[in-house]
């Protein structure tokens, strides 16, 4: 066994050289660290300043940079993160100004300007004027454009090149996490010399992948031209220097300068040659990866490449193009093929170039000689859509029958379209226990604009009636030019208090200025929690933003919370702001759409993932109260998601109907949930989450019931390895691919990490590709290509049979190994009813790859059985494939690489652990995370309609009596009669009038509430997920007794404590009066509605039992399972039973008219 090399986390940043495990975005903060190395061994004393905005695929950058700020001070690195992009980068500019002034401290300072596609487009202004202006001789500027290609994470998508044409500012485009380090001390060395700011352009496929790259900051040989005539002066910045001068010092010296570092440093390079080249393929970045990889999917060593004539070349910096070495490359070669993703950049340059070449090739790029388009200009391009290009193209100067056949069936691969296997999608959505879930509401009739950040997911959910955006800091302002030309009279419009920091208070100026109707909601929620739950620049607090916009002249101001005890009375609010509980926004916002001008609504709730990671690290306390819900009370109507729009509410499927639960695991404690109109929540105060240690059982009698596991036969690497990893955001899967990642460091081998993000840290769909090989060398495209993965971990099924996940499997060659845990997503918070497509997931999954290498395993139940927290399930999943084979890397190292991850170290091996165990005893593992007490009988489904109709019997003697059981079994059985009369065998109709008339019968009034929660199973489930001393309370609404709303004129909930216990004890025992005259519920009128569709449902269905017909059976289906849509309590119930006599009248006429409803379908 090789042993495992010694490694910390702070090698990335301590170690001095050597290869160390990093990401893209790691690597950028290594950069400015290596840079200050090199000055120091030149004898400069320089400092390092940075300043941005974050944005993905730059989301973190800003968080790693402070992790590192121990390291960073020791380089004098100074970071300060910019307002907003602009104004970032005229900081920047302002650093190499540093020597025009007395009192310079260092000899230089070079400086890093970061942010995404659209803070690049808002900083031109900026990039210009430094840019003519120019850099310091030992400072100099790389200005990092944050890249989304296919606008995974943004609203356009991007292609920051063409701006930094327009800025004069050369760019350099990296193919790799190695590159992202070299390509950036590159960088500031090119722009000391030439004066300019240089680009660095960072996509995804770099900044959010992970590889082992070597980071001596003396290992580059960066060269200075000899060649070039530098002018009197110098190309750096200076004062004066009339604009003019400097116009023509950048187009005239800088800009040449910049060529011949290029040229001199030999940035662009020939990776792959020929002795008798034919074709030339040039490319950039991730296409240059995926060309790469396209070569390995055809079979094409680098042997066989070149004796087909193929020579490659690698473009470091693809504006301006370096012409001398195109030039060389392009000598001798029929066709140059130029393979560049979005617009046409390097391709039109090199025809620029080589266009008064005597002897110049064809040029071929987004379209062939015929003029067809053969790449899009849109979109992204792929390993295997290059592969049959490239295949294509060297069949037309040269026949290969081998490579013929690989084409057709790569071509036929690419016809075969895969549909999606379900429109059950994972779209991102709010976290549970969000405060957007409740601060984006907006009154009946009214709409709203969506804003940029977490609360433009709104603008997906139909009914929070949230449409249209704008870039960021304009939220509201088409309202401007809107208002004027339509007769809708009023707007909201969604502002994240960071981007009101960013510059949306000038949105606000704006809309007062144009004295438009429109309330702007500032949602305060304490970070810029989109991005990874960074504090908003100037950290304005709710009392100091109040007083900026009421500075604004707006009409009104209305501070919104959850929490209003927070503000003691006294408070300098402005005079004219009121506070109100969050309880009180409809009222709020239907007083402010009344009002003339612009009205602001300031929403102060701190962002409930951000209160979440506070409290793991005691820096909030942790809330006494947990609630959970008394399943049998439940009716299902799913009133508790539209109150709380929360995805921590999960179905549960019971005897009696789909119910629901709280995943104590993801719940954040908003409580939101609790104001569904159902008395089934109950308050858990004191106590905690019941967990099992996770050891193996000490008993001697189960003292071998885990022996020593077999150590497994781990896969060769005689070719890459690749893992697919599908998950749920913000459910710790990423965690598997770094864990893989690291150890693959720790054991030398070759990795790279790629996690496919975007938004889907909110619920979304995450895809995590690890590569393994040998050495780092035998990797290139960090993407799996189609049909090559040999490992689907499926921690999640959905994500697993999405478009992308399913084209990398490959019937023969992968193993998949499927968590069945079936997570709903956030639509089901809107829709009660709708159904998890698990069969029809599974079909596809074993059709995919086979059904013998597909193993399914209920990961999450087994893993939160065994350690209380269904994010164990991650590891308990690594855990199982590793026991099966399937993960090339050693225990050890996975172990190992647990340890150094320093997160939850005993509580992640042992969930390793138990995979492996479950992977070599199932079984076992079963028993032991069995419940610890007996599961309550609602749970157990009936496995025949003898056994259904025999349990409804005993619940009903239990709900009232005997007496009353017999006339439900009597209904029944004449019902069964029927139906073997007309259709032998069938109990379709049977089934639903056992259901059905079940449910009407067993209303839960007053008193059956009682009676199930003093039955047992109540305790039960608490006692299967509790422990330790707790105390209970009920939030009921009592008909009698409850308060009503004074807007709405529904009755409202309030929290009864342990004595309403004793009260249910009673009333359980009074069962008796129920419909009598004694029964002092009885007389309201959801009561007598009750009992009067039991006698409805009885007399419809007498009408059924005489005049059933094969013809009319599935009508009487139909019409016998109206009660299931019957559902809630008060107020939810009444608008369910509306919806339930449409369904009842369209159900009896097509019962009664079955030929006519049938003639009316056709």
């Amino acid at each position: 066994m090789t042993a495992l090399k010694p490694v910390s986390l702070d090698d990335k940043y301590a170690l001095d050289r050597g290869r160390v495990y990093m990401t893209g975005i790691q690597a950028l903060v290594r950069v400015p660290m290596a840079q200050r190395q090199r000055d120091a061994a030149r004898d400069l004393n320089t400092a390092c300043f940075i300043s941005g905005y974050r944005g993905s695929p730059l989301g973190t950058y800003d968080m790693q940079l402070w992790r590192a700020r121990a390291f960073m001070q020791k380089n004098n690195i100074e970071f300060q993160p910019g307002l907003n992009e602009d104004l970032a980068a005229t900081a920047v500019w302002g650093s190499q100004q540093t020597g025009l002034y007395p009192g310079a401290k260092y000899d230089g300072v070079f400086s890093i300007w970061y942010g995404k596609g659209p803070g690049v487009d808002r900083s031109g202004d900026a990039f210009k004027h430094a840019n003519f202006a120019g850099t310091a001789e030992h400072g100099g500027v790389l200005a990092i454009a944050g890249d989304d290609h296919v606008a995974k994470s943004s609203t356009i998508p991007h292609q920051s090149e063409y701006a930094f044409m327009d800025a004069c500012i050369p760019m350099l485009h990296p193919a790799g996490v190695q590159d992202v380090l070299d390509y950036g001390l590159y960088g500031f060395a090119m722009s000391r010399f030439s004066g300019c700011w240089v680009g660095l352009k960072a996509t995804a496929e770099n900044m959010d992948s992970s590889a082992s790259i070597d980071i001596d900051p003396l290992q580059l040989e960066i060269v200075t031209p000899d060649d070039f005539p530098m002018p009197k002066g110098g190309l750096n910045v200076r004062w004066p220097d009339p604009w003019l001068e400097q116009e023509e010092r950048l187009h005239s010296h800088k800009l040449p300068a910049v060529l011949a570092f290029a040229r001199a440093n030999r940035l662009d390079k020939v990776m792959l040659d020929s002795p008798k080249p034919r074709i030339g393929i040039i490319t950039v970045g991730k296409s240059y990866l995926d060309v790469r990889q396209a070569l390995d999917d055809l079979g094409i060593s680098n042997e066989e490449a070149a004796d087909l004539g193929l020579r490659i070349y690698k473009v470091a910096m693809p504006w301006p193009l370096e012409p001398e070495g195109l030039k060389e490359f392009a000598a001798g070669l029929e066709e140059v093929l130029v393979i560049e993703e979005k617009r046409p950049l390097i391709e039109d340059q090199v025809k620029q170039i080589l266009f008064d070449l005597a002897d110049r090739p064809r040029v071929i790029g987004k379209r062939d000689e015929t003029g067809a388009t053969i790449m899009p200009t849109n979109g992204e391009l792929s390993a295997s859509s290059i592969a049959r290009l490239l295949a294509r193209r060297i069949l037309k100067l040269r026949d290969h029958a081998r490579l013929r056949d690989r084409l057709a069936f790569l071509e036929d691969h690419a016809k075969t379209a895969l549909k999606p296997v379900t429109d059950f999608q994972r779209i991102p959505y709010f976290c549970s226990g969000c405060p957007h879930n409740t601060s984006t509401k907006v009154p009946d009739g009214s709409l709203s604009f969506a804003g940029i950040g977490c609360h433009f997911l709104a603008s997906w959910m139909p009914h929070r009636e949230t449409k249209t955006f704008t870039q960021m800091g304009a939220e509201g302002t088409p309202w401007i030019g809107m208002a004027p030309f339509t007769d809708y009279k009023h707007m909201f419009v969604n502002l994240g208090d960071g981007t009101y920091t960013h510059s949306g208070l000038l949105a606000i100026r704006a809309a007062v200025a144009a004295n438009v109707n429109i309330t702007y909601k500032i949602l305060y929620n304490d970070a810029v929690a989109m991005t990874g739950g960074q504090p908003a620049e100037g950290a304005f607090s709710v009392l100091e933003i109040a007083n900026q916009v009421a500075a604004e002249r707006v009409a009104a101001l209305r501070i919104i919370t959850d929490e209003p005890d927070k503000y003691p009375l006294g408070t300098n609010w402005p005079d004219f702001a009121t506070l109100h509980h969050r309880d009180e926004l409809d009222s709020v916002q239907k007083e402010l759409r009344e009002t003339e001008g612009v009205t602001i609504i300031l929403y102060d709730q701190t962002c409930a993932t951000e209160k979440r990671r506070r409290r793991k690290r005691g820096l909030l306390p942790e809330p006494e109260k947990r609630l959970f819900i008394n399943q049998q009370v439940c009716e299902g109507c799913g009133d508790c998601g539209v109150q709380s729009n929360c995805v921590s509410l999960t179905p549960v499927e019971t005897e009696f109907g789909r119910k629901r639960a709280i995943d104590q695991s993801s719940c954040n404690k908003d409580y939101s949930c609790a104001k569904g109109f159902c008395p089934s929540f109950v308050n858990v105060v004191g106590g905690g989450i019941r967990k099992k240690t996770g050891a193996q059982p000490e008993t001697s009698a189960r003292a071998d019931i885990f022996p020593i596991l077999p150590e497994p036969v781990l896969p060769a690497l005689d070719h890459p390895y690749n893992i697919v990893v599908t998950g749920i955001g913000g459910t710790g899967v990423v965690t598997i691919g770094a864990l893989l990642g690291m150890a693959a460091h720790l054991e030398d081998k070759g990795v790279t990490v790629l996690d496919q993000i975007g938004l889907a840290q909110k619920n979304g769909s995450v895809v995590t590709h690890v590569r393994l090989a040998k050495k780092p060398g035998d990797l290139h495209a960090v993407r799996i290509a189609a049909g090559s993965a040999n490992l689907l971990l499926a921690c999640d099924m959905i994500t697993a049979v999405g478009v992308d996940s399913l084209s990398k499997l490959s019937l023969g060659d992968t193993t998949a190994i499927v968590n069945i845990q079936q997570t709903m997503n956030g639509a089901f918070t809107q829709n009660p009813d709708l159904q998890f497509p698990a069969e029809a997931v599974k079909a596809a999954l074993k059709s995919s790859c086979g059904e013998n290498s597909t193993h399914f395993l209920d990961a999450n139940r087994i893993a939160t059985a065994l350690l209380g927290d269904s994010i164990a399930s991650n590891l308990f999943m690594l855990g199982y494939a590793y026991q099966l084979g399937q993960v090339p890397l050693t225990g050890e190292a996975i172990l190992r690489a647990v340890e150094l991850n320093g997160v939850a170290v005993d509580f992640n091996k042992k969930a390793f652990l138990w995979g492996r165990r479950a992977a070599h005893d199932l079984a076992t593992v079963e028993k032991a995370a069995a419940p610890v007490v007996e599961q309550p009988k609602h749970l157990d489904l009936a496995k025949s309609l003898d056994e259904t109709i025999e349990r409804r019997i005993a619940e009903l003697t239990a709900y009232q009596n005997a007496g009353y059981a017999a006339r439900y079994a009597g209904l029944v059985e004449t019902i069964r009669a029927a139906e073997e009369r007309v259709l032998p065998g069938s109990e379709k109709l049977s089934e639903a009038v056992a259901r059905y008339a079940y449910k009407l019968m067993a209303y839960k009034d007053e008193y059956e509430v009682a009676r199930l929660y003093t039955d047992p199973a109540f305790r039960q489930q608490l006692d299967e997920q509790f422990d330790g001393k707790f105390k209970l309370e009920v939030n009921l609404a009592p008909p009698l007794l409850a308060q009503r709303d004074p807007e709405t004129g529904e009755l409202k909930k309030r929290a009864y404590g342990p004595w309403i216990f004793t009260a249910f004890s009673l009333l359980a025992k009074l069962k008796g009066l129920r419909g009598t005259a004694f029964d002092p519920f009885g007389r309201t009128e959801e009561r007598r509605t009750e009992r009067r569709l039991i006698e409805e449902y009885f007399t419809d269905m007498e009408e059924v039992a005489r005049g059933l017909s094969s013809a009319n059976h599935a009508a009487a289906v139909t019409l016998a399972s109206v009660p299931d849509h019957i559902r809630g309590y008060g107020h939810v119930k009444e608008r369910h039973l509306k919806k339930a006599a449409t369904r009842r009248e369209e159900a009896l006429e097509a019962f009664r008219n079955p030929e006519a409803t049938r003639d009316a379908a056709e």
